[in-house]
């Protein structure tokens, strides 16, 4: 027998033997793709909480047709609107009363008709003036109504109107078409300009009286990061009248003098009476200003992935998670807000919102010492932005897109301006480790859900978040970050704040955020009750000649508006919390706590003629009775006319009684910022951050988080590498996978897609 080719057919089955045990074995150590788990928490709701969604694309559309078909008046873009005509400003969704509300979503009431809310610039009348229309049913519109009157207690004058892109565009075509030709010498031999080499940042509010429309503008240079380029010229524009032909300039000022116009300083310019600072033209990068890093790539920083999948659910604008649900949404001129939280199914909030962001600056040049910024005119969910995967979030973190209707006809769409995630913080929620008695450890990852946005108007970025905890805590966060605001350094400008570069002054200025804060708090039915502690003198019972200084509660009912508003530097009990009509299994109140994390200073001397407009400011905590005709602290009318303003904050408060009542808590936070060398090239967030923190007190009979699946627990005596016993010894398992990180991607550049 010829065993060659015997042995030549065994040789090749023992390779292909091999070779499978090799393939085998290498598949049993590559890491498999992550697989994703459906969440464990299923979503009974039916669609409810559309009840509080923003507009659709479609609809805006729909409420512009019928607007341009029902008004009988011409309506123009109001992107290329001159002042003396109509427009829409924007749109935002009408949210139902909230006594409508809860019939629909507790008692089986009918749902409310959904509505629009839009505001009409009415420049071609006799009159011109603002005007609130709500508009619906939608999606097929059929009616309007004038709420104005009914909400403002008038109609509300032309000059308050918040100021759109095109009027800043028409204001920037008459200083580089009148106003810097009038100082030919003085603009090519000191600014060097040429068409398009300096930019303008406008100071508010807009005078010093009612009715006034004149502004600062400063001149910084063109390059990236402008806003730390001051050239020390900036122009007083007055653009109150509607025939833009009359706009003219009311006073220049340059290098710490002012002068009349721009004729007066070129004038002063060629007769060399003007003492001229020249500024070193930047690079078109901003050089010292340039966000470009400064080192090259290296290894990637920490990531976090979720071994299977997200353990949150977002449907529409409803998320669940932990235990948690809530409805979410962005308004145009507040931003982010949150509707019908819910904790373990019980609702503890109704509502959730930002209400304002306040700036207050001080500077030696006019623009930065007369400006007092109030972002919600502008719009802090108008300039929402769009967020980078990896940075502004955790790059698997769920994105969502928003829609919104302002400066046009047009809906526009925001891609990625929200975003979901849980987070990993790094620490335990809670733990114990036991070495006295008997051997254990027990604990819990601080494991969060966020909900984050972030606007940013003009240099200022602002990253708002809220953050869902699984012991039932809900915060609400802002963290500041972008570029610090700057004046031409000159004089005593040291007085006010730091020099950042050769020719920049970080400017002081103070930062306010406002949030309305509806609890419910075991029912719509709540009273505010204050604790704290003081010491007492005891006598010791086993020693009587002995004395004890011992801490004890002490309680205390805040029955009236009055009782409940708390100066920004008064002194205010540690522990307010919202007390429902229930108790627990330990006979006490069931409550919700509120905890600020601020360090708020002065807003505003009180003998300000404007600061009956940011009165919210006063306070760093006011409770309320609820009222449907004050769902919001401050009007974006507020910052063009602070001298008599739309809503004014202190009106609230008027000593009604508070007790089991629907209750808001309006919460203010706050901080200095005196900018520094290191704020160059930008902010950043770290130390930036002020918010709130809502605890559930006695509202449970323990605390919730014991029950969360994610809880370790092990003694001396069990074998704490087994995975049934402990969950953390399972991971090289679980998570031995490779996530799926898609291809970055980031739409921001063109910032809006037009739908």
């Amino acid at each position: 027998m010829n065993l060659k080719p015997v042995l030549i057919l065994l040789g090749l089955a023992l390779a292909t033997i091999f070779a499978l045990v090799c393939v085998l074995l290498t598949r049993e150590r590559s890491p498999r793709t992550c697989q994703s788990l459906p969440p464990e928490q299923e979503d009974p709701e039916d669609g409810q909480s559309l009840v509080f969604a923003d507009l659709t694309a479609e609809e805006m559309s729909q409420v512009v047709r019928y607007l341009r078909g029902h008004l009988g008046v011409p309506l123009v873009e109001a992107w290329r609107a001159e002042p003396s005509e109509n427009c829409i400003a924007w749109l935002d969704v009408q949210v139902p009363a909230k006594a409508e509300v809860l019939r629909f979503l507790d008692s089986g009431g009918a749902r409310p008709p959904r509505e629009a809310l839009a505001v009409l610039y009415f420049g071609q009348q006799p009159e011109p003036n603002i005007t609130e229309l709500v508009v619906g049913p939608l999606p097929g519109p059929a009616y309007h109504r004038d709420v104005t009157v009914r909400r403002y207690g008038g109609k509300l004058p032309y000059h308050r109107r918040p100021t759109l892109a095109v009027e800043y565009k028409q204001i920037g075509r008459f200083l580089k078409s009148q106003v810097f030709p009038s100082a030919p010498a003085f603009m090519q031999q000191v600014m060097e300009y040429d068409g398009a080499n300096l930019a303008t940042v406008a100071a508010a509010p807009r005078g010093f009286q009612s009715g006034d429309r004149v502004t600062w503008f400063v001149l910084f240079q063109n390059v990236s990061g402008f806003f730390l380029h001051p050239v020390g010229l900036e122009v007083l524009v007055d653009h109150s009248s509607l025939d833009i032909s009359q706009w003219a300039v009311s006073r220049v000022f340059y290098n710490g003098q002012y002068y009349r116009d721009m004729v007066q300083l070129e004038s002063a310019y060629v007769q060399g009476r003007v003492s001229v600072e020249k500024v070193r033209r930047a690079p078109r990068d901003g050089d010292f200003s340039s966000m470009k890093p400064r080192a090259p790539a290296a290894a990637p920083f920490p990531l976090q992935f979720e071994p299977q999948g997200p353990r949150y659910r977002v449907r529409n604008n409803r998320v669940l998670f932990q235990g948690w649900s809530f409805a979410f949404g962005m308004s145009v001129s507040r931003g982010l807000r949150l509707f019908d939280i819910r904790h373990k199914g019980e609702r503890v909030a109704y509502e959730i919102s930002v209400q304002e962001a306040l700036s207050v600056y001080g500077s030696n040049c006019p623009a930065g010492m007369s400006t007092r910024y109030m972002d919600g005119s502008f719009g802090l969910g108008r300039y929402t932005s769009p967020l980078v995967p990896g940075v502004d979030c955790p790059y698997l973190a769920t994105f969502v897109d928003t829609v919104s209707l302002s400066d046009s006809l047009r809906p526009k769409k925001r891609k990625a301006s929200l975003c979901i995630f849980e987070q990993n913080l790094g620490s335990p929620l809670r733990r114990h480790y036991s070495n006295l008695q008997s051997l254990y450890y027990g604990g819990l990852v601080n494991s969060a859900l966020v909900l984050r946005s972030i606007a940013t108007v003009g240099n200022y970025d602002y990253v708002w978040d809220f953050i869902f905890y699984q012991n039932g805590a809900l915060e609400g966060k802002v963290q500041a970050t972008g570029y610090p605001s700057s004046s031409f350094l000159h004089g005593d400008g040291l007085r006010y704040g730091n020099r950042l570069w050769e020719h920049t002054l970080g400017t002081i200025h103070t930062h306010f955020v406002n949030y309305k804060v509806d609890l419910d708090v075991g029912g719509v039915k709540n009273s505010l009750m204050a604790q704290d502690m003081e010491f007492e003198m005891a006598q010791a019972p086993w020693s009587p000649e002995q004395q004890i200084e011992r801490p004890r509660l002490t309680r205390k009912v805040l029955d009236t508006e009055d009782q409940a508003a708390f100066l920004l530097h008064s002194k205010m009990p540690r522990y307010i919390y919202f007390a429902a009509n229930s108790k627990n299994k330990w006979g006490h109140q069931r409550g919700y706590r509120i905890q600020i994390t601020s360090s708020a200073g002065d807003h505003i001397p009180e003998a300000s003629s404007m600061e009956r407009a940011i009165s919210w400011a006063r306070y760093q905590l006011a409770v309320t009775r609820r009222k449907e005709e004050e769902p919001t602290s401050t009007s974006i009318y507020n910052q063009n006319d602070p001298w008599t303003p739309t809503v004014a904050f202190a009106d609230f408060i008027n000593n009604e009684t508070i007790t089991n009542q629907d209750l808001v808590a309006w919460i203010t936070a706050g901080f200095l910022h005196i900018p520094h060398s290191e704020d160059i090239p930008n902010t950043v967030t770290v130390g930036n951050s002020v918010g709130f923190l809502l605890r559930p007190y006695n509202y449970y009979d323990l605390d919730p988080s014991i029950y969360s699946q994610d809880g370790v627990f092990f003694t001396s005596e069990q074998d704490f590498t087994a995975c049934e016993i402990n969950p953390l010894a399972c991971l090289p398992k679980t998570a031995s996978c490779l996530p799926n990180f898609p291809p970055f991607t980031f739409d921001g550049f063109p910032n809006m897609s037009r739908i």
